[in-house]
């Protein structure tokens, strides 16, 4: 199961995010997202657990829990809607009417 964990403290490691969620079992992946021009942390990552009842658990466990100060949120991912690459709008350079 992939779990979306947010309100993430902008200094916890993917380290402490797996060692939380092993309490309640095997963890296959741990990513926070990182902004890719600042590298710091989005505040919210996903946890990838292979066993559905131990995510369950971890999700009931750790949902409205502290960590490094902040109170998180954890909660089944959702799957990411397709993006359409039609794109929007040609800015209006050069248009001819």
């Amino acid at each position: 199961m992939n779990i979306f964990v947010a309100k993430l403290s902008y200094d916890t490691q993917d380290s402490d995010l797996q060692n939380a969620f092993e309490e309640y079992g095997e963890v296959e992946s741990v990513k926070i997202i990182m902004d890719k021009f600042t590298g710091k942390s989005k505040g919210y990552g996903f946890v990838e657990m292979p066993n559905d009842e131990e995510a369950t658990n971890a999700i009931n466990g750790l949902n409205d829990v502290e960590m490094d100060g902040r109170t998180i949120v954890v909660k089944k991912a959702e799957p990411r809607e397709r993006r359409d690459n039609r794109g929007g709008g040609g800015g209006g350079y050069n248009r001819r009417y």
